[in-house]
């Protein structure tokens, strides 16, 4: 699946509603993106337009953190991680 044209953020956090680890996650990539002076943007897989397409690829998995279009992670989201992955390191 491409990204809809929508998403211009580097970083994008695919979750849902009443998703405890979904709000684990969203602290994690807001601290670390506005620390690197990175875009994020939100996803509900299970809103919108393109909801059956992403609950077919991430349901199971969220959240799950993209950068550049990229999966970094799922499940938890590992602030070190994408901290180097937002710095261009592995």
């Amino acid at each position: 699946m491409d990204r809809p044209p929508t998403l211009t953020a580097r970083v994008v956090l695919f979750t849902r509603a009443g998703c405890h680890l979904c709000d684990d996650a969203r602290a994690v990539v807001a601290r670390v993106c506005e620390a690197a002076g990175e875009t994020w943007c939100e996803v509900d897989v299970d809103a919108g337009p393109d909801s059956a397409t992403l609950r077919d690829r991430y349901g199971d998995y969220v959240p799950v953190v993209e950068v550049d279009g990229v999966q970094q992670g799922f499940w938890q989201v590992d602030g070190d991680r994408l901290a180097r992955r937002l710095a261009g390191r592995r």
